[in-house]
């Protein structure tokens, strides 16, 4: 008996000393119309995108990847159509622990995909939808610029020169929000270093600050906080 004892008590310490495991993260859907090519699963570990598993389609749309995670993070899902062409084949995606549904076509793969099972991706997604109203003005700023600059029309020039500054103000003031007001979610880390890295690091501070723990100890989190650091110890 007290062998056994002795037995059960070593077992507990070996486990309690063991990494938690890690969450999977399992990606499936439908490409409709799809009936050959390859869909890649990736993401940026740290600065190079990297390719974690891949699927060869032949005749069939449906996919599926299993994958461990860590931390929510973005991933992509790649098609390469094997047509040559890189253009509109890259859905992006803030992936987590769980089951992810996402479905779309091969002809218009990336432009409006369905995706399903991620609360993340939910909050990713109404801030990119935000941010391209702002990219779809500075698209039309620019066609009117073209324009006054081949009729050399200063006077055009300059008005629209204001209303890039005021939509670029718009767009920065947006993000410092966002994040400030979604500090509950993995998403505000990861919008503040993509789309407000050259903030004051007062601002910054603050966003990082009022971060869940949760939050503030994921992959962006960590990845804000020592971007913070490093900009403090170069003031």
């Amino acid at each position: 008996m007290k062998h056994y004892i002795l037995g059960l008590l070593t077992i507990t310490l070996i486990s309690c000393n063991q990494t938690p495991s890690i969450d999977s993260m399992i990606v499936s859907g439908q490409v409709k119309g799809l009936k050959k090519g390859t869909l890649y699963l990736q993401h940026i570990p740290d600065s190079t995108l990297v390719t974690i598993d891949s699927i060869e389609i032949d005749g069939s749309g449906n996919f599926k990847f299993d994958t461990k995670i860590e931390s929510p993070e973005v991933f992509y899902l790649y098609l390469n159509k094997k047509d040559n062409n890189d253009i509109n084949d890259r859905i992006t995606f803030f992936g987590e622990p769980g089951n992810i549904q996402i479905d779309t076509k091969w002809n218009t793969f990336d432009s409006d995909p369905v995706i399903k099972g991620t609360s993340t991706n939910d909050t990713f997604m109404e801030y990119t939808e935000m941010m391209s109203r702002f990219n779809i003005q500075d698209m039309m700023v620019m066609e009117k610029a073209v324009k006054a600059s081949n009729d050399n029309n200063q006077v055009v020039l300059d008005s629209l020169q204001k209303a890039a500054d005021k939509n670029a103000l718009r767009r920065y003031l947006f993000v410092l929000n966002f994040a400030l007001n979604n500090s509950d979610s993995y998403v505000a880390p990861y919008v503040t270093l993509n789309d407000a890295a050259n903030a004051n690091v007062k601002f910054l501070d603050s966003i990082y600050n009022k971060l869940t723990p949760e939050v503030a100890t994921s992959k962006y989190g960590k990845q804000l906080y020592k971007f913070i650091k490093e900009l403090k110890s170069k003031n």
